[in-house]
């Protein structure tokens, strides 16, 4: 068993304070990742966890024992770094066997666990190489080799497939996932990349210049965002965000954008007449034909990227930049405008003053 939790932890370095008191909980076997921009404290978060940082104010447990001030070599966690942290005159098994060798763990026993780790991630055809003999994705597999034979409580990985090419990158994920569920261990997965935080992840720690915008499962955010920044951030290409007002007539609400009115989703409480950003992602906007089309947006094309699968157009609504994601077989001319409806169900409405998400 593995809980870790997390109270007002903050960080600060002299009087600037880097972690302002993030609360989090991340349950026994779960993967949980934690995403923002670079400069959002992610990975301090991760380095106070590992013990590699202090503390400044607020605690972590980690099964109910308190280990702000315990040694890192004390907290039973392991982790795996950006740049792999391999010894490069030691051999695959040897930098794999290394903890354990400092542990004083018996020679047998350390050889079975590396044997077993090796075999698991298809290092065993190169357990006598030199790290400079194997390929990016292969140092990384030793980095998380070494981190299984110490059977740690916790996994934490700090960005590891940033140094990996697009493919291998795909490839680690998946690998890297299969293993987490094979092994139960909960795991703390730092990234700036987001395809990564919401294909990995039971659920998402998204931080912003070092506080929690919000937390939840990858279609919890993505479904619904809990402000403009979170809306922005996940998903790609953005989500456009239209200027408009808020207007109610009875128990319905209407947007007012670029002069036209739309139907929203409920927004309960919410004054007429209020400041709204109207949020639309580019993937639920489809094109439209035909005078009885309603709730529409005309858009002039500026710019067509065809990618294969799909088709990104851009343009502007008014004084708002505006993309869409269509089929790939759909690729309109620029400088025309094309109709485009988005079904109500898929439209976020925001406070433009607080940036928080008024409806349900």
């Amino acid at each position: 068993m593995a809980k870790l939790e997390i109270s007002q932890l903050k960080k600060r370095y002299g009087r600037v304070e880097v972690i302002h008191g993030v609360d989090m909980t991340v349950e026994d076997g779960e993967f949980v990742s934690l995403i923002g921009s670079s400069g959002c404290g992610k990975s301090t978060m991760l380095r106070m966890i590992a013990g590699l940082e202090s503390v400044s104010s607020g605690s972590m447990s980690l099964d109910g024992r308190l280990i702000n001030s315990v040694e890192p070599k004390d907290r039973d966690i392991a982790m795996v770094f950006q740049n792999y942290a391999l010894y490069p005159h030691l051999s695959v098994a040897q930098n794999m066997g290394f903890s354990l060798e400092l542990r004083k763990v018996p020679k047998k026993e350390a050889a079975i666990a590396v044997a077993k780790a090796a075999e698991m991630l298809g290092l065993t055809p190169y357990l006598d190489r030199t790290p400079k003999a194997l390929s990016g994705g292969q140092r990384q597999r030793v980095a998380m080799g070494r981190a299984i034979v110490r059977n740690p409580r916790l996994f934490l990985f700090d960005e590891p497939l940033s140094n990996l090419d697009a493919k291998l990158r795909v490839q680690m994920r998946m690998e890297i996932k299969a293993l987490q569920k094979r092994l139960g261990t909960t795991s703390i997965y730092v990234t700036h990349d987001q395809v990564e935080a919401l294909t990995m992840s039971d659920r998402v720690v998204l931080l912003n210049a070092g506080r929690v915008e919000q937390i939840g499962t990858p279609m919890q955010v993505y479904k619904r965002p809990a402000n403009v920044f979170v809306a922005t951030f996940i998903g790609s290409p953005a989500m456009n965000l239209l200027s408009g007002t808020l207007l109610r007539d009875a128990d319905q609400c209407f947007a007012k954008v670029d002069g036209k009115t739309f139907a929203l989703p409920e927004c309960e409480g919410v004054a007429d007449g209020t400041s709204i950003k109207l949020g639309v992602r580019p993937e639920h906007l489809r094109i439209v034909d035909g005078p009885d089309a309603q709730d529409t947006f005309n858009m002039s094309v500026e710019v067509v990227e065809t990618t294969g699968a799909e088709t990104h157009v851009y343009g502007c609504l008014g004084a708002d930049n505006m993309t869409v994601t269509l089929d790939g077989e759909i690729s309109p001319t620029v400088g025309e405008t094309i109709r485009l409806q988005s079904p109500t169900k898929t439209l976020h409405v925001f406070d433009a003053a607080s940036g928080a998400r008024l409806n349900s």
